[in-house]
């Protein structure tokens, strides 16, 4: 399976390559992961449509030109709105487009029939429960544009070059027990973030922060009624979720990016989440919050880094934020997302957050609600430092908060630094596997509960244990909270994890020995160059 992975992967980006050098990193990753969609949906359709057909004895590419043609389509269409949110004809697949374009020996024109199909895509869902799903899903594979070559037959040329190799390729749909294609999409995705330096950010979390994000939220759970990305980028972290537990009944996030937005629904879809198990939204989330009355399972997210936002007075009366009594700074949006997702979550919930680290020791408004947190609420769980250079297009350190509503260790909060826990490669530090688990590792005895005691009434648990076994020498503290009041609720985790490494006390003796007998070796030397000069003749600088 890996190695069926690793050659799909390599064979994808080959592809992609194609079009490395015609535009920049941008466009060229609009372009593939929108041919790759289109194949992937063309794909589906004829499963689905020669599934159904069986037992007319017919496939679904002998559908057009039957003699009951307009009768089998309108059947075929309904199903397929239904079963897949989406209709194509058999001549609007992408094989029989690449086909066309490859017919004769030589590149027959298809720009304007490629047109037609990627918009009739969109169109067959009008009216239909998937309509807000696949609307202008393809709005960014712009056909005209002159990225694609100087003039048409040069633009046609490319893009019959790319379906053409694409077609090629198995993408092994049927086999329901593996998500190989999902992964490589993923894998496409986390290729293009890596050169896209600073822009990454907008649609990327690195797969090792998802996984410590993913897992933290699902720590004692094997499925989950919902789970949230109120800045959901591509949609990685919320698929990596899924991959922690056996079920989601429900993906939820919301992108203010429209070209993210659109990627973020293709992925959903290219990971096989059905339409109705999806909702992701294309608006500012702290500005329009558009599932503000729903409340989540699981909660994940990785903000812009001190982004801005209004912080408009009329969010005052705002149920997110009035009971803090202060807005985050306009300059610093950070505690604006923690305050949102906190309203978010359920009671019985968990939501695992990065952010900078200033977060964690800022003062003014900041630092009121960071109280309000902990003080006032006791909804702060876990503060975790990362590695410094783990994200695309920043070098700065982050960490991730816990928070829940309902928490086992009411008295306390657990401190990790995991900074100093990481591989080097090339000019990005990443979270090795041993790293990650030992951060997973330390959350889950720090949060499990006790076996009952004998006899105890109903085999209810006793009080939760402080958490020693998640007290780590030099990684990680268990601190009351008693002792994160006597830091004013500064959260700066060297206050907590002492990492301070003792040196070798000096010899003073044996260095003092040693100067004199480095005094008397150049007293020689001294004296031999002198000596030299005086043969020589010449003045001694002695």
């Amino acid at each position: 399976m890996a190695e069926e992975k690793a050659h799909l992967e390599q064979q994808l980006w080959n592809i992609a390559n194609t079009l490395r050098g015609k535009m920049d990193a941008d466009d060229f990753r609009d372009y593939i992961l929108g041919f790759i969609f289109y194949k992937y949906l063309s794909t589906k359709m004829e499963l689905y449509g020669d599934e159904i057909l069986e037992p007319d004895g017919i496939t679904f590419a002998e559908v057009e030109g039957h003699a009951q043609e307009a009768e089998l389509i309108a059947a075929l269409r309904d199903a397929a709105l239904d079963k897949l949110g989406y209709f194509l004809l058999p001549s609007e697949l992408f094989s029989e487009l690449a086909k066309r374009g490859n017919s004769g020996g030589k590149n027959q024109f298809i720009l304007g029939d490629l047109a037609k199909v990627l918009t009739h895509i969109e169109q067959s869902t009008m009216g239909s429960e998937s309509e807000d799903d696949f609307g202008n899903l393809f709005a960014d594979l712009d056909l005209t544009s002159h990225k694609l070559g100087k003039s048409e037959n040069d633009k046609n040329e490319l893009i019959v070059k790319v379906l053409s190799h694409l077609d090629e390729i198995d993408f092994d749909i049927e086999n329901t027990e593996s998500d190989v294609l999902g992964d490589a999409y993923e894998y496409l995705i986390g290729k293009f973030a890596s050169g896209a330096g600073k822009k990454a950010g907008e649609f990327y979390t690195p797969q090792q922060v998802s996984n410590v994000l993913a897992q933290l939220v699902t720590v004692g759970k094997d499925q989950l009624k919902s789970v949230y990305d109120p800045t959901c980028g591509s949609g990685s972290l919320l698929l990596r979720v899924a991959k922690q537990v056996k079920a989601v009944s429900g993906f939820y996030g919301q992108e203010m990016n429209p070209t993210t937005y659109n990627l973020c629904r293709m992925n959903m879809i290219m990971h096989d989440v059905h339409y109705k198990h999806f909702d992701i939204k294309n608006e500012d989330t702290l500005e329009r919050p558009q599932h503000i009355d729903q409340r989540f399972e699981a909660i994940v997210a990785n903000p812009p880094f001190s982004a801005k936002w209004s912080a408009s007075p009329l969010f005052m009366s705002d149920d997110r934020f009035s009971p803090y009594g202060k807005l985050a700074p306009s300059s610093k949006a950070d505690f604006a997302f923690v305050q949102h997702m906190v309203h978010q979550l359920d009671d019985k919930g968990t939501m695992a957050i990065v952010l900078p680290h200033g977060v964690l020791f800022r003062g003014a408004a900041e630092g009121h609600i960071r109280k309000y947190l902990i003080e006032d609420r006791n909804y702060l769980d876990a503060v975790i430092g990362l590695p410094a250079n783990i994200f695309y297009g920043t070098s700065i350190p982050t960490c991730i908060l816990v928070l829940k509503k309902e928490r086992v260790n009411k008295d306390n909060i657990l401190f990790i630094d995991a900074s100093q826990h990481f591989e080097k490669v090339k000019t990005q530090n990443y979270l090795r596997e041993e790293d990650i688990n030992k951060i997973i590792d330390t959350y889950k005895n720090y949060t499990r509960h006790p076996e009952p005691a004998e006899g105890s009434k109903n085999g209810c648990h006793p009080e939760p244990v402080e958490g020693s076994l998640a007290n780590i020498d030099k990684y990680s503290h268990v601190a009351p909270l008693s002792e994160i009041a006597e830091n004013d609720y500064n959260l700066n985790i060297p206050r907590y994890v002492d990492t301070f490494e003792e040196e070798e006390p000096v010899d003073l003796a044996s260095v003092a020995k040693e100067l004199k007998a480095i005094d008397a070796d150049m007293a020689t030397t001294d004296a031999t160059i002198a000596d030299y000069c005086k043969q020589l003749g010449i003045t001694s600088p002695f």
